[in-house]
């Protein structure tokens, strides 16, 4: 298990850190689910589910839906991020694109939910590499931690190409074997000792 940066007062944070669903994972919901983990902190966790796409909804259906022209870039899937809010929209990006509504994840990449960025993506202005996603996963107050200590989740590293590069089926494997698990080894269930 890879730790983020220690907070105050001894909490650890996992945002930046990608989130993965064990096999014998009890909510069924979250089979396979492979989570970019983009705040983590004594109030609570957000996450966007990387692993599963929005059927029949494209990048440029979403815009369209704005009315925004985006018939000059290519269409790209939709991630279903998660089962909060299925209605609302964020853009995962590099962070070569910002305003002041966008919140960084560590240094790596950032966080929008506003139209400016979906704008900017059609008329070629926007981040250079990006993932939609409609909804996401939440947790309360300490309720990831607790579910943490359980059997079901595995917190790993995130690698860029993962989040950007990689096809949404292929997430799920890709971010275990970047933290060096064959997920094919991996038992369907979890024991206590």
């Amino acid at each position: 298990m890879v730790i983020s940066a220690e907070a105050e007062n001894g909490f650890r944070s996992y945002a930046g850190q990608l989130l993965l669903a064990m096999p014998d994972m009890p909510d069924r919901s979250f089979h396979h689910s492979a989570i970019a983990l983009c705040v983590h902190d004594g109030e609570g966790a957000m996450g966007i589910d990387l692993g599963s796409v929005v059927e029949g909804l494209g990048l440029r259906g979403l815009m369209a839906s704005f009315d925004i022209d985006a018939s000059g870039i290519p269409d790209a899937p939709v991630m279903r991020g998660g089962p909060v809010e299925p209605q609302r929209g964020f853009i995962l990006h590099s962070l070569d694109w910002r305003n002041e509504h966008m919140m960084p994840i560590g240094d790596r990449w950032g966080i929008s939910g506003s139209l400016e960025i979906l704008k900017d993506i059609a008329r070629g202005r926007g981040p250079s590499r990006y993932v939609a996603a409609l909804g996401y996963a939440g947790w309360g107050a300490g309720q990831l931690d607790g579910e943490l200590a359980r059997p079901g989740w595995f917190v790993g590293a995130m690698d860029e190409d993962i989040l950007f590069a990689t096809e949404p089926e292929d997430r799920w494997a890709r971010g275990f074997a970047f933290n060096g698990v064959d997920p094919h080894h991996i038992i369907a269930q979890s024991g206590h000792a």
